[in-house]
C-alpha cells in the first residue's frame, strides 16, 4: 500500500465540502495484513467465554462393580439394581472427554505488534481499493477516510444519522448490511443468535458520551466508537482490513497525535 499524502475533505452534515485538511501521518503506516490478522486472532481468543461440563455430571450415582463371572459386561452398576451407570458408554453416564471450564483459550501479543496492527488497520481505511475489496459500498467521489464536522457527534435520532449518511453518499453500505441479514446455519440459531448480519461502517467520535451513540444504535451493522478505544478488531473485523470508517473532525485530530 502506497504512503498516504495530500489533503482530504471535511464534509458538513448536508454533504458539502466545508474545508480540506492534511491526512495525519499515522495513515501512512505500512500495510501489514499478517500483523493485523494475528492481533485480531489474539483479541478474539481473549474474548472467549470459558465453558465446560459440571465436574460431577453423569457420576452422581451409587455404583459398584460386579466383577466377572456373570456373563455380562464388567461396567459399574447401580447399587440395588442391575442398570449400568457412570461409564462413558452408558446412557446417563459421564462424557469421555468433556469440555473443561478451566481450559485457557487466551493468547499473548506484544505491545508494539498490537500498536502496529492498529496503525496498519488505520492505513487500510484510507485506501479505497482495500475498502472496496472488503465489500463496502460508497460514492466514488468521497475521499477516504471520511471526515465530518464535529456536529455529527450531536445527532440524536436514527433518521438524522441516516440523512447525513445519505447526503455524503454512504447510505448504500447501510442498505447492504440490512439486506445481508440471514438466518444462521447450524445450532446457533437455537441459542439466542439466530441471525448473522454483515458489518457496515464505523463512526469514530472524540466524545465518550456523544449523542451519536444513541442516534446510530439502530442502523444495521453500524458501530460508534470512542477514538482512544480503537483497536485492530474494530477497524478490521475478522482480521480483514479496510472497513469503511467515518471520523469526526476532532476524532481524527486525536488520532493524528498518536
Amino acid at each position: 500500500m502506497a504512503e498516504k499524502k495530500g489533503k482530504i475533505n471535511v464534509y458538513s452534515l448536508q454533504g458539502g465540502v466545508v474545508k480540506t485538511m492534511e491526512l495525519p501521518k499515522v495513515f501512512g503506516t505500512e500495510f501489514r495484513p499478517d500483523v493485523i490478522h494475528r492481533a485480531v486472532v489474539v483479541e478474539e481468543a481473549n474474548c472467549r467465554q470459558p465453558y465446560g461440563a459440571k465436574t460431577d455430571a453423569g457420576i452422581r450415582h451409587a455404583v459398584s462393580t460386579w466383577g466377572k463371572g456373570r456373563g455380562v459386561s464388567r461396567v459399574q452398576r447401580q447399587v440395588g439394581g442391575s442398570k449400568a451407570a457412570e461409564s462413558p458408554n452408558n446412557v446417563g453416564g459421564r462424557r469421555a472427554f468433556p469440555p473443561e471450564a478451566e481450559k485457557d483459550f487466551s493468547k499473548k501479543c506484544n505491545k508494539k505488534e498490537k500498536l502496529l496492527a492498529k496503525k496498519s488497520a488505520l492505513a487500510a481505511v484510507s485506501d479505497a481499493v482495500q475498502v472496496k475489496s472488503r465489500g463496502h459500498k460508497f460514492d466514488e467521489k468521497v475521499t477516504l477516510p471520511v471526515v465530518v464536522e464535529d456536529n455529527i457527534e450531536s445527532l440524536k435520532t436514527t433518521a438524522a444519522v441516516l440523512e447525513m449518511l445519505k447526503s455524503i453518499g454512504l447510505d448504500m453500505d447501510v442498505e447492504k448490511a440490512k439486506e445481508g441479514k440471514k438466518v444462521r446455519a447450524g445450532r446457533g440459531k437455537m441459542r439466542a443468535r439466530r441471525y448473522r448480519a454483515p458489518k457496515s461502517l464505523l463512526i469514530v467520535v472524540s466524545n465518550e458520551k456523544a449523542d451519536l451513540f444513541v442516534g446510530a444504535n439502530n442502523l444495521p451493522g453500524v458501530e460508534v466508537i470512542f477514538a482512544p478505544k480503537l483497536n485492530a478488531g474494530i477497524l478490521a473485523p475478522g482480521g480483514f482490513a479496510g472497513r469503511l470508517t467515518v471520523f469526526s473532525e476532532s476524532a481524527i485530530k486525536q488520532i493524528g497525535e498518536w
